[in-house]
């Protein structure tokens, strides 16, 4: 049976759950959310999800939603990204890492600067956010100092979780290149059979809308 996620192309944290279902070899389909069109505030949205959230996976009979408990379903399915067996509390401590201090703050940041009209963003909130992503891209280029994964020698949820928004072309504050360790990080996924971008693997886009 295919997996549906149902997802759009400007989420991140339904980046996170794509992307580890297309890199895990499970069979699966996105399905259209038109979340800047209102859908995930209606009454037949809330009944799947009472969190209003997008994504929602749905196989079969099983619905789940929050990305990193779709990852650790996926993991589970595949026996894909759950990292050796003795990383298994270090690869959810990073997800629950990114999860808290960093997609969190980078996804309301990439919100307010790009998706806001102009006259509408708050400058000095944008700019706490931004300062708080600093400390957090700070932790996680340290940690990457020397390693080409955040856990083990492959490739994991924590990854997938943590590159969530750092894919995206709309500018919030993060530049790759000021980050080495995080940018050859980057180029480790993107150099990973079968990786896509945001916009290549979830339908909807900025410009759809334009």
């Amino acid at each position: 049976m295919t997996i549906k996620l149902h997802c759009f192309g400007e989420s991140g944290n339904a980046y996170k759950a794509a992307l580890a279902l297309e890199l895990s070899g499970l069979d699966w389909e996105p399905v259209y959310v038109d979340f800047f069109g209102g859908a995930a505030r209606t009454p037949e949205w809330r009944a799947k999800n009472v969190m209003g959230e997008a994504p929602v996976m749905e196989d079969g009979d099983i619905r789940l939603t929050q990305s990193g408990v779709i990852q650790q379903y996926i993991t589970d399915k595949s026996g894909k990204f759950g990292g050796a067996a003795e990383d298994k509390y270090e690869v959810l401590r990073w997800v629950l890492w990114d999860n808290h201090k960093m997609s969190s703050q980078a996804g309301v940041t990439r919100f307010l600067m790009n998706f806001l009209p102009e006259d509408k963003r708050p400058q000095e909130v944008i700019g706490f956010l931004q300062g708080r992503l600093k400390g957090a891209y700070a932790t996680l280029d340290a940690h990457l100092e020397g390693r080409d994964y955040i856990v083990g020698s492959g490739l994991t949820n924590a990854d997938l979780s943590n590159c969530g928004y750092l894919f995206y072309p709309e500018p919030f504050g993060f530049t790759r290149a000021d980050w080495p360790n995080i940018d050859r990080w980057l180029a480790n996924i993107e150099n990973t059979a079968g990786f896509k971008y945001p916009y290549d693997l979830m339908p909807g886009s900025p410009a759809d809308r334009a």
